[in-house]
């Protein structure tokens, strides 16, 4: 089964983090570029040092233990966060009506 989620997460091109059983680490913001039998190839970018670097890995099917996405994510800093009321009422799931408001 974890198969065919790699492969669906593949072909939607999406980022994904990836553990890896036998290194016992995870790789974060990976792109699934490739499958090809059994190894999976992954791209993923560092941050070490004031230098970026690109990295492309060919991993066994065997040797992944877990494939996540990421669903949302939250600014850091001092930013103003949007919660519902804030969308559009077209956009809201429960839209506010007028006579609640008065």
């Amino acid at each position: 089964m974890l198969d065919r989620k790699i492969y669906q997460m593949y072909k939607e091109g999406c980022d994904v983090s990836v553990f890896l059983r036998d290194q016992q680490r995870w790789i974060e913001d990976a792109q699934i570029i490739g499958i090809e039998g059994d190894v999976v190839t992954i791209r993923y970018e560092m941050d070490e040092d004031y230098e970026n670097s690109s990295w492309e890995e060919f991993v066994r099917l065997e040797s992944i233990g877990a494939v996540s996405r990421k669903l949302a994510c939250v600014p850091r800093g001092n930013t103003e966060i949007n919660v519902s009321e804030d969308c559009p009422e077209a956009e809201q799931i429960y839209p506010r009506r007028q006579d609640q408001d008065k």
